[in-house]
């Protein structure tokens, strides 16, 4: 009798794009593969295409299951035991494990060389596409090593942190081939003024005894994690181990975890210290000076990061655009949607040569006092300004899909409430601004840096040279009122340098749109005789 029932079938569903996975982010981002070469990195090829695959497809679908089912604190076991532990769903465990064993966290360590730092850019670059809430336990455990290289008493830790592996378990490192690091740097009073922390490390022995709190207390399940407190002689840097050498949880506490806007699969907590047990890094008095370099490279991912959730935002956006009609036609041939698109993919490209152009910067840091004096500069105004473009970016890509990029089914919503998160993290945008000034002002070598790096592209573009000329004197006189303004300025102008040195088909659009003032406050305002073709092929293989 069944048969005999008409059909209710309602609507047929064919103007719908196929799901966006499996992707290739490797062979998908042109900009991406010339820029790798371009920077020093092409050794390094092979193995950064096969992440770029594994990201586009395993690690990608897992990321959904990591930021559905979020991290749980259980602060005591069933017999009333405090265990202050963080219980995560399998598919963090994945995410972590498949990016330590290819290097996200300590490629530039483990293997040493040419081109290390831009490969491991590039790998956390693939990572945070697919999901970017491990990315902040990979950039801590990335930055720490070469502050705690400087130990030789905690180079074990070092060489545990750059290795090649994962392992979750709650255990004293001294059985791990792998650890991971977290840090405790803000308190209630003080936030980015850290010197007004009020934690105390009392000197016991060879070791230290630390009392206070910590306001974020990021990924609190790693092995170890480097924090700022008040010793006798001022503020210091200290490695505390979540695990003492004989097996005892340390002396801490985890209050909370943070409900938090975005970084859903990652745990950040609030973190009492009850007499824990800790060993100094670096001079008395010094916490500053001696996280300094850890404060560069982790800005550097915050760089990496914004400009993934961009690239990964308008992957989205094209696809949806090529696979889905409106008014007769493709969305990607109404000319309107191609200013949008074109506009999304100019301001991606040029965050990403931005970012591994300081990545190359970091790798000859330590043999060429004017790359280093360039990164040092570059970190801070390549986060402000790319960090400060991603959540309006993010947002016109969802535009591009209408209410599909606003439902969670789909990916935008959760690279939505990440955007805001590296603006603010180490650092936000007025800190970067004033270190900027400060930087100009008192260290050596960082006016003569950006000038070569300005330098290095005058005479290709006669709107290029005239904004530049405007940029040095302002560099010469820019006040703090001033600095958001400069630093944007100083940002266009490099991420401007390094697309006409590179002989990049978008820097003439980009030098037009973003240095000339041909273009709008909102995205979607290139030039209505600007060329968008070349833009939208480089940014999407047919």
């Amino acid at each position: 009798m069944m048969d005999d029932l008409p059909s209710f079938e309602t609507h047929r569903v064919d103007n719908a794009p196929p799901p966006f996975e499996p992707r290739d982010l490797w062979a998908d981002d042109l900009a991406l593969r010339e820029a790798v070469a371009r920077e020093g990195a092409s050794a390094f090829a092979p193995r950064l295409a096969a992440y770029g695959a594994l990201a586009g497809d395993e690690l990608y679908r897992l990321g959904f299951d990591a930021n559905r089912d979020r991290p749980r604190l259980r602060t005591h076991d069933r017999h009333g035991r405090r265990i202050d532990t963080v219980e995560f769903h399998p598919a963090y465990h994945r995410l972590m494990e498949a990016a330590k064993a290819h290097g996200v966290a300590g490629l530039s360590w483990h293997e040493p060389g040419p081109g290390a730092h831009v490969a491991r850019a590039t790998l956390s670059y693939l990572h945070h596409q697919a999901e970017a809430g491990t990315s902040c336990p990979l950039t801590m455990t990335h930055a720490a090593v070469p502050v705690l290289q400087r130990e030789p008493r905690l180079a074990h830790w070092a060489a545990k942190a750059a290795a090649p592996h994962y392992d979750p378990r709650d255990i004293p490192i001294a059985t791990k081939a792998g650890i991971t690091l977290g840090m405790g740097m803000t308190e209630k009073q003080g936030g980015s003024d850290v010197r007004a922390n009020t934690t105390t490390a009392t000197p016991r022995g060879d070791a230290y005894v630390l009392v206070g709190h910590k306001w974020f207390f990021s990924a609190p399940m790693c092995d170890g994690f480097l924090v700022l407190a008040q010793a006798p002689a001022g503020l210091s840097c200290f490695l505390m181990p979540r695990r003492l050498d004989d097996g005892d949880r340390n002396a801490f506490r985890l209050m909370r975890l943070k409900d938090k806007l975005g970084d859903g699969s990652n745990a950040s907590s609030e973190v009492e210290f009850t007499g824990a047990h800790a060993w100094r890094v670096g001079e008395e008095g010094r916490g500053v000076a001696t996280i300094i370099e850890m404060v560069m490279l982790t800005r550097l991912d915050c760089m990496l990061g914004s400009a993934a959730e961009m690239r990964m935002a308008l992957a989205q956006a094209l696809h949806h655009a090529h696979h889905r009609r409106a008014f007769g036609k493709p969305l990607v041939a109404h000319a309107l949607m191609r200013n949008v698109l074109a506009d999304l993919a100019l301001e991606a490209e040029a965050a990403l040569v931005f970012a591994l152009r300081v990545a190359r910067a970091v790798d000859a840091a330590p043999h060429d006092a004017g790359e280093a004096a360039f990164a040092r500069i570059a970190t801070a105004a390549g986060k402000y300004w790319i960090c400060k473009r991603a959540p309006a970016f993010v947002n016109e890509a969802q535009e591009c899909l209408g209410g599909a990029g606003y439902v969670e089914d789909s990916l935008l919503p959760r690279l939505y409430r990440q955007a805001p998160l590296n603006s603010i993290w180490e650092g936000s945008g007025n800190i970067q601004c004033l270190d900027v000034l400060r930087a100009l002002a008192r260290e050596p070598g960082v006016l003569d840096a950006v000038g070569r790096e300005l330098t290095s592209a005058a005479g290709t573009d006669a709107a290029y040279d005239a904004f530049v000329d405007r940029l040095r004197a302002a560099l010469a006189s820019t006040g703090e009122a001033g600095a958001r303004r400069l630093v944007e300025r100083l940002a266009l102008a490099l991420q401007a340098a390094v697309l006409l040195r590179a002989g990049s088909p978008l820097a003439s659009l980009f030098v037009r749109s973003r240095l000339a003032g041909e273009h709008g406050p909102a995205f979607g305002t290139l030039p209505e005789d600007a060329d968008v073709e070349p833009v939208l092929a480089r940014a999407w293989p047919a």
